[in-house]
């Protein structure tokens, strides 16, 4: 189980994000809209170049573009009403979920959209690629036991890390902001 007291989770931003605001999240990741932590701070370090790239497309002022931030939270409490759901591995339902949210299926993605937290694997940048194939039909028919398995066979060797999406207001209450660190982002990268 990802989600327990007391454990800190990490953001990746071209900023400091001490105060979440829902509203600024994007559609089409992997469990839907919502506000993306991660438990790996390496992940949540790696992911502040690619925050940074898509900021200066989306048009928004970068302070620095060759630093970012990774904002800390630490998991207080549960509240009686919050609504978690979390996949405790990369399998055909948690593969099913991402494909509909990035395909943006609604009338798949409703019922996910009751949980206050989704929780389960990332699909990072090294994932993406088996992803976008799966999703394209290369590996079959999206849902068939071939595409699936294909899929799932690929990318469990890549140790994937994991993601805690926060989805409503109440989810936002459970979590304390503790600090913001630097990332300076390494040209050679």
């Amino acid at each position: 189980m990802i989600l327990r007291e007391g454990i800190e989770l990490y953001h990746a931003s071209y900023k400091v994000v001490d105060k979440i605001d829902l509203s600024c999240c994007s559609e089409g990741k992997d469990f839907g809209k919502g506000f993306y932590l991660t438990s790996d701070f390496g992940q949540a370090c790696k992911f502040v170049k690619t925050s940074i790239k898509k900021a200066l497309v989306n048009g928004v002022e970068v302070e620095n573009d060759r630093m970012g931030y990774v904002s800390v939270y630490k998991f207080e409490r549960v509240f009686d009403e919050l609504s978690v759901y979390e996949f405790p591995e990369a399998n055909r339902e948690w593969l099913s979920c991402v494909t509909e949210h990035r395909k943006r299926v609604e009338s798949r993605i409703a019922d996910w959209d009751t949980y206050d937290i989704i929780a389960g694997k990332i699909a990072d940048d090294t994932t993406n690629q088996v992803l976008t194939a799966y999703i394209n039909g290369l590996y079959g028919e999206i849902g068939s036991d071939l595409a699936d398995e294909t899929a799932i066979r690929m990318l469990l060797p890549n140790k994937l890390s994991d993601q805690v999406c926060l989805k409503s207001e109440l989810a936002l209450k459970c979590f304390c902001f503790l600090e913001a660190k630097e990332v300076r982002i390494d040209e050679s990268k």
